[in-house]
């Protein structure tokens, strides 16, 4: 399998909006995490194989959006209304392992694949 590939982060004002992409090698569950300095890595959100299931840490409910493009090989994070708490490494995780059709994931364990990371800076 190959390894994931985030691309979409960057430098953005308090309230601004980043769209992250991640790129994998097919229809897999896929999920987000992030880690600040001095911070351990925490799960953000994770999508289904199917696309039709997701989930969310209580902190970006209502701001961020996982979704999968119609090919399904593409996992986006949509930020909106971002805070500098946001700011951290974010990265893609793939599970290549058998999975159901219709769970996302939220640990890292459950994660197989992981991408390089991409930072997201939000200034206040």
């Amino acid at each position: 399998q190959v390894q994931p590939v985030e691309s979409g982060g960057g430098l953005v004002q308090t309230g601004g909006s980043l769209r992250l992409s991640c790129a994998a090698s097919g229809r897999y569950a896929m999920g987000w995490f992030r880690q600040a300095p001095g911070k351990e890595r925490e799960f953000v959100a994770g999508i289904s194989r199917l696309g039709t299931s997701t989930s969310y840490t209580d902190s970006v409910k209502g701001r961020f959006a996982i979704s999968r493009d119609k090919s399904e090989a593409t996992v986006y994070l949509q930020m909106n209304s971002l805070k500098p708490e946001d700011t951290a490494v974010y990265y893609c995780a793939a599970r290549y392992s058998r999975a159901s059709l219709l769970l996302p994931f939220t640990t890292a364990p459950d994660y197989d694949s992981w991408g390089q990371g991409t930072q997201v800076t939000v200034s206040s």
